[in-house]
């Protein structure tokens, strides 16, 4: 029996955990979280930036993104793929900021207070790649990640050392 409750999510109505190395939770309304999503072609989620918070540079291959921040001001911006030109903005409360489809962008509060947003995007599965831990939090030898980017060898195995992965 379906009712007007299934319709209605109410996991994202306070603050994500921000006491980590980013400063910073992402709280997902999936299909998995949220059934009723099923079959739409959405997701959303909730971002919580602490100050200094930070969503480091990620894209979503499946999806384009808006942020519409909801407290604080959140810096974000985008690289384009044929240029590489990048675009930066200083988003405030109530604004809105897209981030197209497979794009590269980051979210860092812009303040000295916490900031949050919601976010949506036009897919149930977005995907997510996080560029730190594409090249680095995994078994990619260090010498192809210095060889294909042009990286300083002892750069990368100091990174790696951190992010978990292997030389």
């Amino acid at each position: 029996m379906v009712t007007a409750a299934d319709f209605v999510f109410k996991g994202i109505v306070t603050s994500g955990n921000t006491t980590n190395i980013i400063n910073a939770a992402v709280t997902p309304v999936f299909v998995q979280q949220f059934p009723a999503l099923n079959g739409l072609g959405l997701s959303t989620a909730r971002l919580d930036l602490a100050p200094g918070g930070v969503i480091p540079l990620h894209t979503h291959p499946a999806a384009n993104e808006i942020l519409v921040v909801t407290s604080g001001v959140i810096k974000a911006g985008f690289i384009t793929s044929s240029s590489n030109k990048v675009y930066i903005a200083t988003v405030k409360k109530g604004e809105v900021m897209v981030f197209p489809q497979g794009l590269l962008h980051f979210q860092i509060n812009g303040g000295g207070v916490p900031a949050s947003a919601v976010v949506t995007f036009n897919s149930p599965e977005p995907g997510l790649q996080i560029l730190d831990f594409a090249l680095f939090a995994n078994d990619f030898p260090t010498e192809l990640v210095t060889g294909t980017t042009f990286l300083d060898p002892a750069l990368v195995k100091k990174l790696k050392g951190v992010l978990g992965g292997t030389n």
